[in-house]
């Protein structure tokens, strides 16, 4: 993982409270007035004031007036000057009280932005903080974003490498999905940025992190669960679990209006209030007007993939290479360019896949789902690049994967993964085990899988392995006897029915009759 990160010392300077009396100024511990001392006090106040200065990053800015005074009197120490013309005094205050620093997940969209200047004015220091998971995403603008609603640093983690890597192959080889069609991608994300997060409040010494999470989805699970894992003594603040913002924040109206009086610059508009989450595996759409269930999302809604109705018309083939049930190679000859594609590392090979199957059509979703939380919510999927790698990734386990195998991995380790994925308990005892089960399923998982994409459809043209024997084409024809003689099957059946003439014996003997 790679960091980029900005300070803003320059707005942090500014940022301190100065105040103006013409009268004059309080009761000081030092007072300048005396002129047979005056030179000497005012260069040792200058050399401490001038280090505080430095310490603080420009927190103080060093002001040369005639007479100077540093008063530790009332709630905060400030620093006196006069001005020898006017006979005023400027107040400039040395330090505030602040809370603490916090480390804020920042993605520069309206909660987060709105959050920042949430905890600003509650007087914590923020590090705001960004993961690049893949999302299409102006990093420079968010980050300016960041500093000028005010936060002290912006940090932003490359996870991409990462993200591919260890979340999402893995959960290719175990075929991860919930209720059936969803593929996870938001919560897949979840770990990766939640490590990166933690490594960053660390090495910025913030006490705390913060989200912007509503209070009744799962990410807010996802997250602090991870953060406890992670770090078990941090302190965790989510606004809109706090009555004091979400009473004031009470709908997205208000967050839009705030954001509008403060002059912070959203994509959001009151026609468009869904919201939206983004990484290189998907991007989700919710809330808003897609909250009526039976509410059609609007053509323009959808910004990943094409509109099948609108794909090409000649269909595109391609092939993907697996080794252990991971994606190591990927290759077609794009119907665009007329040009061979050939991606080889897990980035790129994501990626690729990534975009071929946008430009065709495939992996839009749209579904109701049962949070964690056992709330029922409708969301909208643009899931391109799992749902080719999952389906050649389905179709090969059944050339080379032993029967029983797989068996038991669909019936225990795929549910389980998926499950504890979707409910953000990927660092946990029991997902530690089940993750360990992953590989050793994947072992014979070798071999080449052909497809075709056309208008949102992913259509197996074939598959093949080079290394695995568990499917004979002789033993399983039906023109050849080989393998075991058509008669062996009598002795099979046999063996199969005993326990089923003995169910059937039973019903005839209390007159029950087997029914469709």
């Amino acid at each position: 993982m790679t960091h980029r990160c900005t300070e803003n010392t320059a707005e942090a300077a500014h940022s301190r409270p100065a105040f103006s009396a013409p009268h004059a100024a309080p009761r000081s511990l030092f007072h300048l007035k005396d002129i047979g001392t005056r030179r000497r006090i005012y260069i040792v106040c200058v050399c401490v004031l001038s280090s505080l200065s430095l310490a603080l990053n420009g927190y103080f800015p060093v002001q040369h007036y005639k007479h100077t005074a540093l008063s530790l009197s009332g709630r905060f120490p400030f620093f006196v000057t006069q001005n020898k013309n006017t006979h005023t005094h400027t107040y400039t205050t040395l330090l505030t009280m602040s809370k603490g620093k916090v480390c804020l997940a920042y993605s520069g969209g309206l909660d987060t932005s709105i959050i920042l200047a949430w905890l600003l004015e509650q007087g914590y220091e923020v590090v705001a903080f960004m993961a690049d998971v893949g999302q299409e995403e102006d990093f420079a603008a968010a980050k300016a974003k960041a500093l000028k609603i005010g936060a002290t640093k912006f940090v932003c983690v490359d996870c991409t490498a990462q993200f591919v890597e260890d979340i999402l192959f893995p959960a290719v080889q175990v075929n991860a999905v919930y209720e059936d069609v969803y593929l996870l991608g938001t919560s897949l994300a979840r770990p990766v940025i939640a490590k990166a997060q933690i490594d960053v409040a660390e090495a910025e010494g913030c006490f705390a992190v913060a989200h912007g999470c509503t209070g009744k989805g799962n990410d807010q699970i996802r997250f602090e669960l991870s953060f406890y894992a992670l770090k078990p003594d941090v302190v965790c603040i989510a606004p809109w679990r706090l009555p004091e913002f979400f009473e004031r924040f009470a709908g997205r109206a208000d967050l839009l209006d705030y954001a509008a009086a403060k002059g912070i610059p959203v994509t959001q508009t009151k026609s468009k209030p869904w919201s939206t989450d983004e990484n290189q595996a998907h991007i989700s759409y919710e809330a808003g007007i897609l909250e009526d269930p039976n509410t059609t999302p609007p053509k323009d809604m959808w910004k990943l993939i094409t509109d099948p109705q609108d794909a090409p018309d000649q269909p595109q083939d391609l092939q993907i290479d697996f080794e252990k049930g991971l994606p190591v190679k990927v290759q077609f000859k794009c119907n665009k360019t007329g040009k061979e594609v050939v991606a080889t590392t897990p980035l790129d090979i994501f990626n690729t896949v990534s975009n071929v199957a946008r430009a065709n059509g495939v992996g839009r979703i749209d579904i109701v789902e049962d949070r964690y939380i056992n709330l029922k919510s409708r969301g909208c999927y643009e899931q391109a690049p799992l749902t080719v790698l999952r389906r050649a990734h389905v179709d090969l386990e059944g050339l080379v994967l032993d029967k029983e195998v797989r068996s038991l991995r669909d019936a225990f380790v795929t549910p389980n993964y998926s499950r504890l994925l979707y409910n953000g308990s990927y660092f946990t005892p029991e997902c530690e085990f089940i993750r360990s089960m992953i590989k050793p399923s994947q072992e014979t998982v070798n071999g080449t899988v052909r497809l075709q994409l056309y208008k949102g459809n992913v259509i197996v043209l074939g598959r093949y392995s080079n290394t695995e024997k568990l499917y004979d084409a002789t033993e399983s024809s039906m023109d050849e006897l080989t393998g075991f003689l058509p008669t062996d099957t009598t002795g099979f059946i046999a063996i199969q029915a005993i326990r089923i003439k003995k169910y059937g014996q039973a019903k005839k003997d209390r007159n029950e009759k087997l029914n469709l």
